[in-house]
């Protein structure tokens, strides 16, 4: 029988104020995914900031070609297992594919997320008019949201693969005004996926909200890997944007603190892990 022994250090609860606050403060927020109870409890002991319950499970879990297969049941499910290995890290779960289409699906799904799985954020895609109503009604009710801008992964079919956001003109300025506007719906949290240094850094600037980007250069409020890419056991090519935490170390837990480490001093993501 397998018993969890080890105890978190003691550390002041990451809040969704807090977030900006260290924003406020210059304070790099690091963030990483999460699918169960085990790797979270380690994640809690090496003062991970945030663990997000991605619908990247679909692909690094269930061995998925997408996130679109994962569905709101799937990620109740993860999320309470999560939930039950964090005591001071903030947990945000994905609004799975197609439960954003209407505001009385997202209230139902952001309901059970926090209220079945015990996140304490919801993430959602995009800054459609109908998702900025989204963001807005969850905000009303009192359930934090994270924007998700840049590179989507729900949108793969519409982008044709996953390919990098915003390399013109036209393109960037579409992803600036788009951050502006789920700010201003009411989003508390921003991850930007997939695009420019130049334009990772142009949204941070641009909105009040810590940004965490993951492939979207060093100049982002803070930082997001997919567990499995980290720790290098992904199957097939790791993107450009990841990087093996656990070579050269003899734990997990190490290679989460060395993750932790170099996302507050700024050592990652290096120039390699970043696009033009």
């Amino acid at each position: 029988m397998y018993v969890q022994n080890a105890q978190a250090p003691a550390r002041k609860t990451v809040t969704v104020p807090g977030l900006r606050a260290m924003k406020a403060e210059g304070k790099r927020i690091v963030m990483l995914t999460c699918y169960d109870f085990s790797f979270a409890s380690q994640m809690e002991m090496a003062g991970i900031d945030v663990v997000l319950v991605g619908d990247s499970l679909g692909m690094v879990v269930q061995g998925q070609s997408s996130t679109l297969p994962v569905t709101l049941d799937h990620m109740v499910y993860h999320t309470a297992a999560v939930a039950r290995g964090l005591k001071s890290t903030l947990l945000v779960t994905d609004l799975p594919f197609m439960s954003d289409r209407d505001v009385p699906h997202a209230l139902e799904a952001g309901a059970r997320i926090v209220g079945e799985g015990g996140a304490a954020m919801v993430k959602i895609e995009g800054a459609a008019p109908h998702i900025l109503e989204i963001i807005q009604a969850l905000d009303e009710r009192v359930i934090p949201v994270c924007a998700h801008l840049g590179l989507t992964p729900q949108s793969v079919h519409k982008f044709g693969g996953f390919r990098i956001q915003g390399r013109d003109q036209d393109a960037a300025d579409r992803v600036v005004a788009e951050a502006k506007a789920v700010e201003a719906a009411g989003a508390q949290l921003l991850v930007l996926e997939g695009v420019p240094s130049s334009l990772g850094k142009r949204v941070t600037d641009a909105v009040s909200i810590p940004v965490i980007g993951i492939g979207a250069g060093p100049d982002c409020d803070g930082q997001v890997l997919v567990l499995h890419d980290m720790l290098g056991v992904t199957p097939g090519k790791r993107p450009k944007f990841s990087k093996d935490f656990l070579a050269g170390r003899d734990s997990v837990a190490a290679a989460f603190a060395a993750y932790a480490e170099d996302v507050r001093n700024g050592a990652f993501p290096a120039p390699e892990h970043c696009f033009n």
